[in-house]
């Protein structure tokens, strides 16, 4: 069984460095370079510590909870992959649960504030989650992190540069030669769909190009949404040529309802969306998307709310490096291309 001091003598530190370091201890006074040796080397000699004990000592599980929408998203498995590996390196461990589709009846979020299982949230809201549900989350004594949204009271939060995403995808369109560009975003609660549709416009405007009033849909980010969307700008007086899509799930009901309408796509209609995930290679036509750093998404919001633990204090943060980049594929061309 490796002990404590196995891991100071690996990292050249003391046992109470050790001690202070992986029980996370507040106000703990060592260098990041200290702290990431002393982790280095307890998982290199396959320490593990006595979480029971642990807890007991000091009234913390060492268990945060991730509430997502939807767990079979893709979109959420980088976000995921972040949040597991930071929690790893810190001595953490993350219980899964999502927010929406659930029973009548059943509250996960309830159950997690309530009954002492987790020390902390992570909270990714969905578009069904109610304003009611979050009022409860901020009210909790439980520390938050929400994810890609900010609360006007500011417990914590970590989002992507949104605006960034969106100005990548319409001037990757613009340089192919589209000049009418139509958005396709979330509901106007949204603070992502707010905030790309911001970049949005600003992309266009620099780009001295027209956002009529039929280009832009709120329908929201699922595919029968996207789907709903596509409809509605075809059966539009004047059609776009090209779409930035704000969230790839409702990219996929836009392809999807293009070929039912019998829209070519690329040919007749590009269409970029916002995230990259493997399946966007297995749509057809392959889908271009703008590609958002969700992986270090989950680690800045893990290492905030670790951060709130040990010291009590939230802070909103931006994850903008590494930068949105543009994933080219088949879905987008110059307009009126034809094979």
């Amino acid at each position: 069984m490796v002990r404590l001091s196995d891991v100071a003598a690996r990292a050249g530190v003391s046992v109470s460095a050790v001690s202070r370091v992986l029980s996370d201890a507040p106000n703990t006074r060592v260098s990041e370079s200290t702290r990431r040796r002393i982790h280095d080397a307890a998982v290199e000699l396959g320490y593990r510590p006595n979480f029971a004990a642990r807890a007991l000592k000091s009234a913390r599980t060492h268990v945060v909870g991730l509430v997502v929408p939807d767990v079979t998203n893709a979109i959420f498995t980088e976000l995921l992959r972040g949040v597991e590996d930071e929690a790893y390196r810190l001595g953490y461990v993350v219980l899964l649960a999502r927010a929406d589709g659930l029973p009548a009846g059943v509250d996960v979020i309830g159950r997690l504030i309530g009954e002492g299982r987790v020390d902390g949230l992570i909270v990714q809201i969905g578009e069904s989650m109610t304003r009611a549900d979050v009022d409860r989350l901020v009210a909790a004594r439980l520390p938050v992190v929400f994810v890609n949204s900010i609360h006007p009271e500011g417990v914590g939060s970590v989002v992507l540069d949104d605006e960034r995403g969106a100005e990548i995808a319409v001037d990757h369109l613009v340089g192919l030669g589209h000049r009418r560009i139509a958005l396709i975003t979330g509901v106007a609660s949204s603070d992502t769909a707010r905030r790309r549709e911001a970049g949005f416009r600003a992309a266009m405007a620099k780009a001295d190009l027209v956002v009529g009033e039929d280009d832009v849909t709120r329908l929201g980010y699922e595919p029968a949404q996207g789907a709903e969307a596509m409809g509605r700008l075809w059966g539009a007086p004047h059609r776009p040529t090209a779409a930035v899509v704000a969230n790839i799930n409702a990219a996929y009901g836009v392809l999807a309802e293009a070929r039912r309408l019998g829209v070519s796509v690329p040919e007749e209609l590009s269409v970029v969306a916002i995230h990259d995930a493997w399946t966007a290679e297995h749509t057809w036509p392959p889908l271009t998307t703008v590609r958002m750093p969700l992986r270090e998404l989950g680690e800045t919001a893990l290492r905030a709310l670790v951060g709130n633990l040990s010291s009590g204090e939230a802070a909103d943060a931006v994850v903008d490096q590494p930068r949105p980049m543009l994933v080219s594929r088949a879905s987008t061309a110059s307009p009126g291309l034809k094979n």
